[in-house]
């Protein structure tokens, strides 16, 4: 007899944790309870699953109990406060944060690209920053026929990708709002508008000059490829489009 599980979103208020709700609705996965957290200010909320109403609950440490699976869609600092009590109640994590993808023993996976990588999980399976998803499934058989020596890709992500906020703040300034207040992100000091504009940022700048985001493209790849040796340039950029990031690849491969 196949088994019925219990599956719980952490962020399901959020663009993400809606997104995975939403899929959970379509998938032939046999689920008996599904089990929704999000933060103190969303309590009270209800969301819609199937035929049914499900509350939202506030996150604490003591929410993993008699969960199965347990997906985080949460900042990496949350991911990296409670995924470690929902692991040790027995529960397969997978985070969709940067959190834990560059550890080992942490498989980080693309289905199409690694799947088989999958049994490697410690507890927690790691899925890729957006862009890289698609940068490995477009690239992936060409890497297996050609093996690809070097990587050249600019993108160009929606806003959707820096969460809500961002969402309504382009939206609003279409509508005459022009007051930027969330990119490139929340913490920087000046702020620009987003609508009929693009930005050539898309997280912090590090030491080399290049962006967390633009470095996890690098990382990631590598390590889904499973080959460091693969030399990569990333440059990513926001841009004034609601949901769809896209890309432009330029590569070498060592056979012609």
């Amino acid at each position: 007899m196949s088994k019925d599980y219990v599956i719980g979103v952490v962020g399901a208020t959020g663009l993400v944790g809606e997104m995975i709700i939403k899929c959970l609705e379509k998938t032939s996965i046999p689920i008996r309870k599904l089990k929704l957290f999000a933060s103190e200010k969303s309590l009270g909320k209800k969301i819609k699953f199937k035929d049914q109403e499900i509350d939202v609950l506030e996150l604490t440490k003591d929410s993993f109990s008699g969960i199965d699976i347990l997906f985080f869609a949460v900042l990496s600092s949350l991911a990296k406060e409670y995924v470690n009590y929902a692991r040790n109640k027995g529960v397969l994590v997978i985070d969709n944060s940067s959190a834990f993808r560059m550890e080992k023993g942490v498989p980080l996976i693309v289905p199409e690209v690694n799947g088989e990588d999958l049994v490697y999980h410690q507890g927690i399976i790691a899925n890729p920053n957006c862009s890289t998803i698609q940068l490995v499934v477009a690239l992936n058989n060409i890497h297996k026929e050609y093996k690809i020596k070097k990587i050249i890709v600019s993108t160009y992500q929606a806003v959707s990708g820096a969460g809500k906020d961002a969402l309504l703040e382009l939206e609003s300034q279409i509508e005459g709002d022009t007051e930027p207040k969330i990119l490139p992100i929340k913490s920087n000091i000046k702020h620009y508008k987003i609508a009929y504009n693009v930005i050539p940022q898309v997280d912090e700048f590090l030491d080399n000059n290049y962006t967390k985001e633009e470095m996890k493209m690098v990382y990631e790849t590598q390590k889904i490829f499973k080959d460091p040796s693969i030399e990569i340039s990333a440059t990513c950029v926001r841009v004034p489009v609601k949901v769809g990031h896209s890309e432009s690849i330029y590569l070498e491969t060592e056979k012609p």
